[in-house]
């Protein structure tokens, strides 16, 4: 696989999971996941993880795909290679993984003391990551073999943490985000 094919395949599979999170802080708001709950002397997520926030980022991520699924035959045409179509179950995965992702950040976020909002390199570029690709794994098994070669996994890894740090600084100079990370 060439490696522009290798990058297109690996940002159009992973689109259903990077969108979520930004979704879910344009939709935010509402009741905390928590509910205000501590455990010790600490919030168990916050208030930056809210029910609707999670609704909505997962939503969008479904459509998304859906969008994408919908495309793909056309998209391939263009770009002379095939891109993925997204099952149901790949779909879910990805959007639901990558939320549950961020809500498992969070959570270790509060238990080594760190505020919302406050910077964790590392787990807060591919927290969703982390989470979505077994999960998506585990629910579409032979759609996930057919499109996440190692080469694939390989780019995601590297190309998150730089699509995650330019998405953060727009939404931050676009005043959507208190904070550049």
């Amino acid at each position: 696989m060439a490696l522009f094919e290798t990058i297109a395949i690996a940002f159009w599979a992973m689109l259903p999971a990077y969108v979520p999170n930004n979704a879910a802080v344009l939709a935010g708001g509402g009741r905390p996941i928590d509910g205000g709950r501590t455990w010790g002397d600490r919030r168990v997520l916050g208030d930056g993880k809210t029910w609707r926030g999670t609704a909505m980022g997962t939503v969008a991520g479904l459509a998304l795909a859906a969008a994408l699924t919908y495309i793909a035959p056309d998209a391939g045409d263009v770009l002379g290679f095939a891109v993925p179509e997204f099952t149901p179950l790949a779909a879910l995965g990805l959007a639901g993984g990558a939320m549950l992702g961020d809500i498992l950040a969070s959570f270790l976020k509060r238990r080594s003391g760190r505020q919302r909002g406050a910077m964790f390199p590392g787990l807060d570029q591919l927290d969703f990551v982390v989470v979505s690709l077994p999960l998506t794994a585990l629910l579409a098994t032979d759609w996930f073999r057919a499109w996440f070669s190692l080469e694939v996994i390989l780019v995601v890894v590297v190309l998150t943490p730089i699509l995650h740090a330019t998405t953060n600084v727009i939404a931050y100079k676009l005043g959507l985000k208190n904070e550049p990370w």
